[in-house]
Order: structure tokens, then C-alpha cells, then sequence
């Protein structure tokens, strides 16, 4: 190809603008389009474990995020009565791997991988309606009229991806039937030292406290109701501590201190998993791709690994289209592991009775060491030896 490859980007969230970052990086020229009128700022906390760090790295890309969040120090399950089940051993497994995994807020992640792109490649308010491919490349139509061409495009717009109903048609969506509750706020405990995490199970609950650096904690909490009721919920402060009545002071504290309007509820909801990511000169990407409920704190992490691998694709394959291909084939089966592992640890998570709940703090607590820290390794380690020869 006498030109660059001109990759075109659908959504402009962590996924497309990893993808985006790591597309200039291998020498791409690259448009990305976001539907929303503005680039989203709000929002919650996000986790960058250890093998999306090094997926990164290992394209040669370094986003600094120690300097954005806090690195992983401490991660401890908790159970209502504030009793220790079991300290996990994330930070000596991603220390192990050479890389911290890092707790962020979405804004902050975003400023990391803004830094490193041009600004005008960003197109918003840009809804795609349209795609027409051809054997020279393909058409991307807006609702506004705007139109552009590519040799690729990569659908990385999300949950509910028009890329994605292109590609495959339209997937049902996988309810959970709980809700869950975001936020980041201001606050100082003595419990809550830097890196620190902490999640709290009881019976059809859960909430989590992690520190994001900058005095800031991101919380979330999880309750099981019907997904019509999580859907629309309108509950006050008051309706949110009521599910926690009876729990660690440290919780009820931090959703008191934590104003109204900066809580964001939202259903919990995956799709089921499918192996059908492209076609021709169209892939997937992130949750377009594999949207995965967040029990592992995976989501953005599952994004950016894809976001590497399909960088190292692109530039170890002369054919662009067959570079798709192969990216698709390496990241469909740990895509699904995490996903179906995700779904599984959810519906454990948020088991409802004394009897089940007990015999999951068991599971945990007695859990040998050697394959806690197994199961960990399976899913911090970013797999590079399945990308062949690696040229950084």
C-alpha cells in the first residue's frame, strides 16, 4: 500500500481512543467519530489491571497511569460485619508481571490517552447510519450528512453499537436483574490508605471502596431488584442507605458525604457472548465487541488488550483485511473466558440467602493460596506469546 492505512474509528470512548493511540503509534492514519455532542467526562471509576498495562507496553506504549491513579496496593473481600474473608493477591501477581494495575477515574484515563493524540482527528456528534464497503475501502455515512472513507473501520462504539448490528445483526441483551451504583468523592478514612480496595458481600449486596489517588475514592454498590425497577430507579440517598442499614459504618459514611447528583445508577446488563466480530473491512472492539458485566473490573482492561493486539496485527500483516481476521482469532477466546467468567462471579456475587453467602465466604477463605494466585495469573497476564514476533 503506497499510503498509509487510514483506519477509521467508530466511538470515542476507552476502547476507540486506545485503538486510536496505538494506530498512530504503528503509523495509521486514523478519524475518529464519537456520537455524543461532547467527548463524556463524568463518570465513574475505572480499573487498569496489569495485562492491559503490559499489552500496551508490549506495542510500545506507555501512558504513564501511575501519574493519573493509584497503583494497586491492598485488595481485601469483606463481609457485612467488617470481618476479613480474604486478602487477594493482585498486587503481587501484577507486580510479578512487571506492571502495576491502577485505579482511575474514567476522566483521568481519558486525559492519559488524550495526551497522546491530536485533537482534530475527534469528530463528535457524528451518529453513524451507514456503512458501505467496496474492495477499496469503506464508506462511513453520519446522520448529520457528514460522510468519510477508509481502508478500515473498527467499531468501537459501545454497548449498543450500530458497528456491531452491521456486523452481526441485532444481539438480545442479558439481564442480571441488579443495580448498580457509581460514584467518586472526596474522602479520608484511616481505613483507606493509598491503593488501597475493599469489597463488602452480604446477602444480595455488595459494595466496594477504592482509592483513585488525589484524595479522591470511587465507590460502587450492587443490589438485586428486577431489572425494570434498577432501569428507572429514582431512589434518594436515603433509599440507597436503607439497602446498607446494619453494615460497616465506613459505608453508610461515604454515601452520605457523596453528593446526590454525583451517584449514577444503572441496570446491570451484558449481551451473550458472540464469536462473530467482522466482516470484510469492519472489526470490533471492547464492548462493541464483548460487552462483559463488571464483576472483574475488566471492561476497560479487556478494551485496551484488544486495542494492542489489534496494533500488532496491523503491522505484522501486509493484507489489512486478513490482519482483522487474525486479530479477531487471537482475542475471541480470552474474550470469552473473561466474559463468561464475569457473568459466573456475578451471579455468586450477588447470591441472596444466609446459606449460599455462607458457603461463599467459605469458598474464598479456605481457597488455596496456589490456585487463588493461579486463577489470578490466568487473567493479569496479558497472553504475548500469541502474537508471534514482536517488534516494540
Amino acid at each position: 500500500m503506497s499510503h498509509p492505512l487510514k483506519v477509521i474509528i467508530a466511538g470515542a470512548g476507552i476502547g476507540g481512543l486506545t485503538a486510536a493511540v496505538v494506530l498512530r503509534h504503528i503509523g495509521c492514519e486514523v478519524e475518529v467519530y464519537e456520537q455524543a455532542p461532547t467527548l463524556r467526562t463524568a463518570g465513574s471509576g475505572l480499573s487498569v489491571m496489569s495485562n492491559a498495562v503490559a499489552a500496551l507496553s508490549s506495542i510500545g506504549v506507555n501512558l504513564n497511569l501511575e501519574h493519573f491513579g493509584a497503583p494497586v496496593k491492598c485488595v481485601e473481600i469483606r463481609n457485612i460485619k467488617d470481618q476479613l474473608i480474604r486478602e487477594l493477591p493482585i498486587p503481587e501477581v501484577s507486580s510479578s508481571n512487571g506492571f502495576d494495575s491502577v485505579c482511575i477515574s474514567r476522566k483521568a484515563l481519558q486525559e492519559a490517552l488524550l495526551k497522546q493524540l491530536d485533537k482534530n482527528i475527534i469528530h463528535v456528534g457524528a451518529k453513524v447510519t451507514q456503512i458501505t464497503e467496496s474492495d477499496e475501502g469503506v464508506s462511513v455515512h453520519f446522520a448529520d450528512g457528514r460522510e468519510t472513507q477508509g481502508d478500515l473501520l473498527i467499531g468501537a462504539d459501545g454497548f449498543y453499537s450500530f458497528v456491531r448490528d452491521y456486523v452481526r445483526g441485532n444481539q438480545p441483551i442479558r439481564e442480571a436483574d441488579y443495580i448498580c451504583w457509581l460514584a467518586i468523592t472526596r474522602y479520608q478514612h484511616p481505613q483507606i490508605t493509598p491503593g488501597y480496595v475493599a469489597h463488602y458481600w452480604g446477602e444480595g449486596k455488595r459494595i466496594g471502596l477504592i482509592d483513585i489517588g488525589g484524595g479522591e475514592i470511587y465507590w460502587w454498590g450492587t443490589a438485586n431488584m428486577p431489572t425494570e425497577q434498577a432501569t428507572h430507579w429514582q431512589g434518594s440517598h436515603r433509599d440507597i442507605l436503607s439497602y446498607y442499614e446494619g453494615w460497616p459504618d465506613i459505608v453508610s459514611d461515604i454515601i452520605s458525604q457523596t453528593p446526590s447528583e454525583d451517584i449514577i445508577s444503572v441496570a446491570a446488563q451484558d449481551r451473550p457472548f458472540s464469536s462473530l466480530w467482522g466482516k470484510g473491512r469492519v472489526t470490533l472492539l471492547g464492548d462493541a465487541a464483548h460487552p462483559m458485566l463488571t464483576t472483574l473490573g475488566q471492561g476497560a482492561g479487556m478494551a485496551i488488550e484488544d486495542a494492542a493486539v489489534l496494533g500488532h496485527m496491523l503491522k505484522q500483516q501486509a493484507d489489512p483485511v486478513a490482519a482483522l481476521r487474525r486479530y479477531e482469532e487471537i482475542r475471541i477466546p480470552r474474550a470469552e473466558m473473561f466474559v463468561d467468567i464475569s457473568y459466573t462471579q456475578s451471579e455468586l456475587e450477588q447470591q441472596a440467602t444466609p446459606s449460599s453467602c455462607q458457603e461463599r465466604e467459605d469458598a474464598l477463605r479456605f481457597e488455596p493460596a496456589e490456585n487463588l494466585r493461579e486463577n489470578f495469573e490466568q487473567l493479569l497476564k496479558f497472553p504475548v506469546n500469541e502474537l508471534g514476533v514482536i517488534s516494540k
